[in-house]
């Protein structure tokens, strides 16, 4: 009959549809996963590939109205055949310069945006089932525990911007002093008085810098970490905590290679550099011993640039090293720093009145300082916002792993009859 051999076609296509179910599923994991890898690739080299950018494409940008374009602007368009106005052509903002504040305000966006997908690929339309089974059984127990560790650094760093910003306010101080005019002996010794603050707080940030612990500088302690309120112990290390985030990272091989194994170490990854990169730029507890190498697998795409960015930041971290400073690589704070001990050495030598070459030496170096000020004081906030922002991230993605896997376990356990 018609009608049966219509049910029993339509019957057979169900059949093979459900057959092909798990192959539809299949291909789609592997094309998230794909996709994964290679906007991590995409994100991390823009990073490193604006390393690389130079300057003067802010002054083509700045020099764009000049030229042709105004005279093609102002032509007499009313005239029969006139050209119409030329369009200047958008040209981007350059990029940060390398380690600066808005350079390390990039790189959390970045984290944030490959956190975000790596949820999506781990936790939507997973059947948690796979989260009970080798090796997610173990892997992502082992990624959650990354993450409170994590939690740890965000919370290390963020205390360490609220010293910056202290650093930020007595350089503002020392910068309004000396560009009062006239400027006199109770100008300078104000500004002194800050800059040596300011110097002596640097010093005594890190237990690691042995450098310039005079018995003065051991009674001033205004601005070092042992006047915040720290939310971990005294004898937490930054460094070891690090350490701690970068054990038992192995490669997937063979059939997790191609499963969500390979996206978890992906992320794993991500996290150890990010955080590294934060304790290594901004001023933290403990940084003795802070490693330069991370296992970072060079020979796969996505961890190529970033392990260019590892690289290049080890190089920098190794020459604060050998100058026994222990700030921070931020790009500002090393600024700063340099442009406040010579300052000090002016205030030093001060002698009213001042020489008109000393006085326009002295007032270049203060617009250095007082331009540092400005752009810690724009930006400072915002990144410890963004510190912040990672931290309930990381919280509420663990929160939602957590639930999957008690959803597991109750799926697992026996139902009494």
């Amino acid at each position: 009959m018609p009608a049966t051999d219509n049910q029993g076609s339509f019957l057979n296509l169900i059949s093979i549809r459900r057959n092909q179910l798990p192959s539809i599923e299949t291909d789609q994991e592997l094309e998230d996963l794909d996709l994964f890898q290679k906007h991590v690739a995409i994100r991390f080299s823009d990073i490193l590939s604006s390393l690389s950018t130079t300057a003067p494409a802010a002054n083509n940008a700045s020099t764009a109205g000049s030229g042709d374009t105004p005279s093609s602007a102002t032509a007499d368009t009313d005239s029969p055949g006139a050209a119409a106005p030329a369009i200047d052509k958008y040209i981007p903002p350059p990029p940060p310069p390398f380690l600066s504040i808005n350079w390390f305000r990039t790189l959390l966006d970045t984290f944030l945006c490959c956190e975000a997908e790596f949820k999506a690929v781990l936790v939507s339309g997973r059947d948690p089932s796979q989260f009970s089974k080798p090796p997610l059984d173990r892997l992502i127990p082992d990624l959650l525990e990354r993450a409170v560790k994590a939690l740890d650094v965000c919370n290390a760093v963020s205390h360490g911007v609220e010293l910056v910003r202290h650093w930020q306010k007595l350089g503002q101080i020392a910068a309004a002093a000396l560009q009062q005019t006239p400027i006199g002996e109770g100008q300078v010794r104000r500004a002194r008085k800050a800059l040596a603050t300011l110097l002596t707080s640097m010093v005594l940030d890190d237990k690691d810098n042995p450098h310039g612990k005079s018995a003065a500088a051991a009674k001033d302690r205004r601005g070092s970490f042992r006047s915040l309120s720290w939310s971990v112990a005294k004898s937490w290390s930054a460094a070891k905590q690090i350490q701690a985030m970068s054990t038992n990272l192995a490669a997937p091989r063979g059939a997790e290679s191609t499963g969500l194994a390979m996206p978890i170490y992906i992320m794993s990854i991500i996290l150890v550099f990010v955080m590294w990169a934060l304790v290594a730029g901004v001023p933290c507890q403990e940084r003795n011993g802070l490693a330069t190498h991370l296992p970072v697998p060079k020979q796969l795409g996505w961890a190529q640039p970033m392990g260019g960015l590892l690289e290049k930041m080890g190089e920098e971290w190794k020459k604060k090293e050998k100058k026994g400073s222990g700030t921070g690589l931020l790009e500002e704070i090393q600024r700063m720093e340099k442009v406040a001990q010579s300052l000090i050495d002016f205030a030093d030598s001060f002698v009213f009145p001042l020489e008109e070459e000393k006085a326009a030496e002295m007032a270049v170096q203060v617009a250095e300082l007082a331009e540092i000020c400005r752009k810690m004081e724009e930006g400072l906030v915002p990144l410890q916002q963004q510190v912040r922002e990672v931290f309930h991230r990381m919280v509420r993605s663990r929160a939602e792993v957590l639930e999957v896997l008690e959803q597991v376990s109750k799926s697992s356990v026996p139902v009494p009859y």
